[in-house]
């Protein structure tokens, strides 16, 4: 009888837990994780590890206590919240306890199995060209997925692979960042771009203040403002051919997640501005006067009334939106400013530097990429759920490094000793 290794089977829970993104279905993904999350769980987890998870379970005990004294919300929208409200929860789980299962190869296992998500995708995507006789973003996006923030982490993860002690010959490298980039390409989202750029000025160490790194970012600004010059002035336009969608994506950038004002009657206006309507809602519903929804929120199941009927990703009309694209007003909405402090806590403790003591290459790396994961997250909680993002897996990715940080550094410890 042929038996399962247990490496080959914490690789399999790996690409299990990964993939299942890939259905675009996330009760199916919830019971994934949550059986993945319970059947590695580990008897013991670092202060670190404990103090980011406590954030989310205290995000979370907010809205139960908030709707329990204040609201009693709907049972069926309590449930769905629950199960949004635990994916960083159980995803970082997943990804501290599989790499402490992994040990040493961790990282070569993530990469592994963000190469196979990424040949994936490009079947899927070249499909659809084919398919549609099209080289329309929307369509593309629409078939093979709109955002996925794992890859840029393993493409930087291959290309500083000796940094990160990862072996890999120069032809597997190159094929695999041709692959992955391929990949990230076909994404076509902006996200996904600038996150590339944040984490790779991170692993470049051009995210701690000097004078060199100030005057890198000061040239990387320089650079995007006269792109975005060049992009405003061209003028592309919302529904052009081919690669015009995605430079009108950018052109509204500015104003898609900030505007204030907004008229619900000019369709255009309210669709690529419709990030920062759902924020001037939320707003308006929890700062209404009271104190107490501005404290602690309206509470597990809490809703936000958009005014109409909205076309969803899901495929369904909404009207009450139970989170939003912006994940701070989505745990505003549920646990108030209290909640806020939490999730920007949590931010904090993610990019916290930690065994800088012992002058390792290898841990100073994965510091920087964790710095640069704190700065990324606080872009991407404002424009695309950071961390709460349904079909997303970076609390996965995350938790692998900060378990193969500290694995590092015990195996130091010891030799020191």
């Amino acid at each position: 009888m042929y038996k399962i290794s247990k490496a080959k089977l914490n690789y399999i829970l790996l690409i299990m837990a990964t993939l299942v993104m890939l259905f675009n279905n996330y009760e199916l993904t919830f019971v994934i994780w949550f059986l993945i999350a319970f059947i590695t769980i580990e008897k013991k987890y670092s202060i670190q590890f404990i103090k980011i998870i406590s954030c989310f379970i205290l995000i979370l005990i907010i809205s139960i206590i908030s709707d329990q004294f204040f609201y009693q919300n709907n049972l069926y929208f309590k449930i769905r919240d629950l199960a949004y409200l635990l994916k960083p929860i159980l995803g970082l789980l997943i990804g501290y306890n599989l790499s402490k299962k992994m040990k040493t190869k961790a990282l070569d296992y993530l990469i592994k199995c963000g190469v196979v998500l990424a040949v994936i995708h490009n079947i899927f995507a070249i499909i659809t060209i084919l398919r549609f006789t099209t080289l329309s973003v929307a369509k593309i996006r629409e078939y093979c997925g709109y955002f996925n923030d794992f890859e840029p982490y393993i493409l930087i993860l291959i290309i500083f692979s000796e940094q990160f002690n990862i072996v890999l010959s120069k032809q597997k490298k190159q094929l695999y960042c041709l692959i992955v980039g391929i990949s990230i390409f076909f994404y076509l989202s902006r996200t996904n771009f600038i996150q590339f750029v944040i984490l790779l000025l991170a692993v470049k160490g051009y995210l701690i203040v000097n004078k060199k790194s100030l005057k890198v970012i000061f040239y990387v600004l320089s650079f995007s403002l006269v792109g975005y010059f060049f992009i405003y002035q061209y003028n592309p336009k919302r529904n052009g051919k081919a690669f015009d969608e995605f430079l009108y994506k950018i052109k509204i950038i500015p104003f898609e997640s900030f505007k204030t004002k907004i008229n619900q009657n000019d369709w255009r206006d309210f669709n690529d501005n419709f990030r920062s309507f759902e924020n001037i809602k939320t707003f308006n519903q929890i700062f209404n006067g009271e104190i107490q929804p501005a404290v602690s929120g309206n509470g597990l199941g809490s809703t936000v009334d958009i005014g109409r009927r909205m076309f969803t990703n899901d495929g369904t009309y909404v009207r009450y939106f139970p989170v939003l694209h912006n994940a701070f007003s989505t745990v505003l909405l549920k646990s108030g400013l209290l909640g806020i402090f939490i999730y920007c806590l949590s931010i904090y403790y993610v990019g916290e530097k930690k065994f800088k003591y012992l002058n390792n290459s290898v841990i100073n790396n994965i510091n920087y990429l964790l710095c640069g994961s704190s700065i990324f997250l606080i872009f991407s909680s404002w424009v695309f759920m950071g961390f709460y993002l349904k079909l997303d897996n970076k609390s996965i990715l995350i938790g692998v490094l900060i378990a193969y940080r500290e694995l590092i550094a015990k195996n130091l410890e010891k030799r020191i000793v």
